[in-house]
């Protein structure tokens, strides 16, 4: 797509003398560097208008990169601290967006984070694109409570403070949120911060379950603390009891259903 023909030549990224890389044809050393970043900046104009809510970059890639990309020396030497041309111009463009390497998408770890950020970007897209009230964003991230707290609980309490005083314009308020709420979810869930979202949503039912209910909950979230069950088994019993006795503000809480079940994202998770 940068006019390089077919078949194209193989392209490295090659550290110069004064630290700066370039994305060459380590044959002849040809430098597409320039014509690369205006591909990149004008495929990052295309990709505004279509109100992306994640994108999937290639690894290892010179190109598209991500992270850990070879950068050859003077002397042929590689490091493996590189970032694509195109890579650094997507997440200088989007820092926010859901962005993942196609080959870490195999774990299911990271593939489930990967989309349960996509979905809560494109809901926060939503509520943002729309004639938002404080009341609205109040409203949402009620709704995200409990999903924030199981990645980071300082990042919640940070946007809970954000939300609670929305005294500053408009668009900053937005800005600030969007940055806090994606960088919160950026952060790796837990076993132990799951464990007490568990326990946190357990107390709102301890008035509606019976001793054995709540012994049986128990049972399924030490199991899961132990790492002898998948967290979605105490969850299912958990979403159960919650729509069984119509328990509104569990009910409500992005943390049961992050994405669609039929994606079956979290049946292999410890």
């Amino acid at each position: 797509e940068i006019g390089m023909g077919t078949p194209r030549e193989s392209l490295r990224l090659q550290r110069d003398d004064q630290g700066a890389t370039h994305l060459v044809v380590p044959k002849t050393g040809e430098d597409h560097t320039e014509r690369m970043r205006a591909w990149s900046l004008q495929k990052i104009a295309a990709l505004r208008v279509m109100g992306l809510s994640g994108y999937v970059l290639k690894a290892k890639s010179p190109s598209c990169g991500m992270e850990r990309v070879k950068v050859y020396d003077g002397n042929g030497i590689p490091n493996k601290d590189g970032q694509g041309v195109f890579a650094e111009a997507l997440i200088a463009a989007f820092p926010q967006l859901p962005i993942e390497e196609e080959g870490r998408l195999n774990d299911p770890r990271l593939r489930e984070s990967f989309f349960e950020r996509v979905f809560a970007y494109t809901r926060l897209r939503r509520l943002f694109s729309s004639e938002w009230s404080p009341a609205d964003l109040v409203a949402f991230h009620t709704r995200e409570k409990l999903l924030l707290r199981a990645h980071d609980e300082l990042g919640y309490q940070d946007l809970g403070r954000l939300v609670a005083n929305l005294k500053a314009p408009r668009e900053q308020v937005a800005t600030r949120y969007q940055e806090m709420f994606m960088s919160t979810l950026a952060k790796k869930m837990s076993r132990g911060r799951n464990v007490n979202v568990l326990h946190h949503m357990l107390g709102y039912l301890k008035r509606e379950l019976s001793a054995d209910c709540k012994a049986e909950v128990l049972r399924h979230v030490e199991d899961y603390s132990a790492g002898h069950v998948p967290l979605l088994v105490p969850l299912t019993l958990l979403r159960h009891y919650v729509r069984l006795h119509d328990v509104r503000y569990l009910a409500t809480q992005s943390y049961l259903d992050p994405h669609p079940k039929e994606l079956m994202l979290r049946t292999f998770i410890l």
